[in-house]
């Protein structure tokens, strides 16, 4: 299965719920860069081959299924079976690679172990295991994304052709929200709500990056080596920039 990255065409930062942040933001699937997921006959003794990834969020959502009632049905696959995941989304570039994974992997272990849990449960039980993966999970295309991830509504959208560049610097989540936090001057409601009304490609063609991306400044006050273009847009709190072909 293809697990494909995500990129935030705007996000806006809109409250604080004791230490999380609420967002206003559009996901949009970028499927041109996707990680492989697939369950294979069992080669060793890890639930993951070849996972170089500490607390890999995949372990979260297989512990929300099995509190839900399929352990003995998950335990019997896996005794058999294990995941092959090859990763090709970069980690801290804030492409939801992490979160497409866990999302792959509930639908997956859904389809394959006949669980039958309805789409609408499933997104419950994603908001549980982080922030995106409610999104992945719902397989839209494109959707405004709001709470702290877990409220999605699919949106009807006219996409853009998008140029991405990727980068080796690793940008971390909790560090970038933090330094948002410490340097708070208030949020924009009304910008968050203009923009959620607006296709992707309206957004991209009609603002600048930095009234696009609440993250954006915070981020390059942390990592100034993350050179953004004018004409450069920042996914989310990562070091992934993209920009309009």
């Amino acid at each position: 299965m293809k697990s494909y990255a995500k990129i935030n065409i705007f996000l806006k930062i809109t409250g604080f719920r004791g230490n999380y942040h609420e967002i206003s933001s559009r996901f949009v699937l970028f499927k041109a860069l996707f990680d492989e997921i697939n369950f294979i006959k069992r080669q060793s003794d890890e639930l993951i081959l070849g996972d170089k990834i500490e607390n890999n969020i995949i372990f979260k959502a297989k512990f929300e299924l099995e509190n839900l009632g399929f352990k003995n049905e998950i335990d019997e696959f896996f005794k058999l079976n294990q995941i092959n995941l090859i990763k090709n989304i970069p980690m801290g570039g804030g492409l939801g690679g992490g979160s497409s994974n866990a999302a792959a992997f509930l639908n997956m272990v859904n389809d394959e172990l006949n669980l039958g849990i309805k789409p609408q449960k499933l997104m419950q039980i994603a908001k549980n295991i982080g922030a995106d993966v409610s999104f992945f999970v719902s397989k839209f295309d494109s959707a405004n994304v709001s709470g702290i991830g877990e409220i999605v509504s699919e949106f009807d959208d006219d996409l853009p052709d998008i140029k991405l560049i990727t980068s080796p610097i690793f940008c971390s989540t909790p560090a970038v929200f933090a330094k948002f936090r410490s340097s708070f001057c208030g949020f924009d409601l009304d910008l968050a709500r203009n923009l959620e009304k607006l296709s992707s490609k309206e957004i991209l063609t009609s603002f600048k990056n930095y009234e696009l991306n609440d993250l954006l400044k915070p981020c390059l006050e942390l990592y100034p080596n993350l050179e953004v273009q004018d004409n450069e847009f920042l996914s989310g709190s990562g070091s992934t920039k993209f920009s309009l072909v």
